[in-house]
């Protein structure tokens, strides 16, 4: 690494990545489990498995890549391992992307009141477009990484045979236009969900919010439960949006080589990336008690581990 701070950053990322791994396995547990005694797979259930397994895959994969930073650091970016670990990092990143966009469309749609003829037909259909869901994110996010994959290799093999200097100024022009539009591809291929989520997010915060108001108006003086459900809805779903948006300018600041490789820079964002699926997982969990209970005994069965050892 380049200082201890960097250092320092990766041991807090691979933390953070552990925490996730923890908060998207219960989640998976608990919506698998669900769904195998009712007999009944739900859209909610459906969508939030595949966030939560794509997210447990993505972390999963962030920690054995900052392992190998750690580590092996010379032959991780002399061999091909750094155009794998980054085509693999950018189809997982995208693909949980586009299922938190799915769920934040979900609850817009099965939560808010709206008289738009569109709303009230997809309202009505939701459950009906998962699979086109599914194969949807699937086949975007296959189509954002795959070039990057390809390019990259080339690249790589293309730099290991000698050249002349006029081969070798139009091959780094070449390499900088194709940087480019790579960039441009990548950053597609998140913004466009990110776009879904945060107007989707924006709708739902608006009719909750309208509707507290307008229990408030009515209220008798008591605590209302329903009044304070909704305010932790509003307060979920912004805490959501939040990390969201923070989560996407640090990867768009990552994919576009703003920063020096494993600078002070890159190590916050590194950082910030590491933490915000794991900040996301830990909404749901608080947000419903069904994970909440589960995660609730996981770190019950640990504490008395941990005392049973220490006693």
């Amino acid at each position: 690494m380049s200082s201890l701070f960097s250092s320092f950053c990766l041991v807090i990322a691979i933390f953070e990545s552990v925490v996730g791994l923890l908060g998207n396995g219960t989640i998976v547990a608990v919506s698998s489990t669900s769904c195998i005694r009712s007999k009944i797979l739900s859209s909610y259930d459906v969508i939030v498995i595949f966030l939560s397994l794509s997210r447990f895959f993505l972390q999963l994969w962030m920690i054995l890549d900052f392992l190998l930073i750690f580590f092996c650091q010379p032959s991780y970016y002399e061999e091909n391992l750094f155009v794998t670990f980054k085509t693999v990092f950018i189809f997982l990143n995208s693909y949980s992307f586009w299922f938190a966009a799915w769920l934040s469309v979900f609850y817009c749609v099965k939560v808010a009141s709206f008289t738009q003829s569109f709303l009230s037909w997809l309202k009505q259909r939701i459950a009906s477009l998962i699979p086109w869901m599914l194969i949807t994110s699937s086949l975007f996010s296959f189509a954002t990484s795959l070039p990057f994959f390809w390019d990259s290799y080339n690249a790589h093999s293309n730099f290991t045979t000698p050249l002349t200097m006029t081969n070798s100024s139009k091959r780094i022009t070449t390499r900088k236009t194709n940087l480019i539009f790579l960039i441009l591809l990548c950053n597609v291929g998140i913004a466009l969900p990110s776009i879904m989520l945060v107007f989707s997010s924006i709708l739902l915060i608006r009719s909750l919010w309208r509707h507290t108001r307008q229990m408030q108006n009515n209220a008798t003086g008591f605590r209302d439960p329903s009044l304070e459900a909704l305010i932790g809805a509003i307060k979920t779903v912004f805490s959501f949006l939040l990390l969201y948006i923070t989560n996407f300018i640090a990867l768009i600041l990552i994919l576009s080589d703003t920063f020096v490789p494993l600078s002070t820079e890159e190590a916050i964002c590194v950082v910030v990336v590491a933490a915000c699926p794991a900040g996301q997982s830990m909404v749901l969990i608080w947000s419903n008690p069904r994970f909440r209970e589960l995660l609730s005994s996981i770190l019950h069965y640990v504490n008395s581990c941990v005392r049973a050892r220490c006693s």
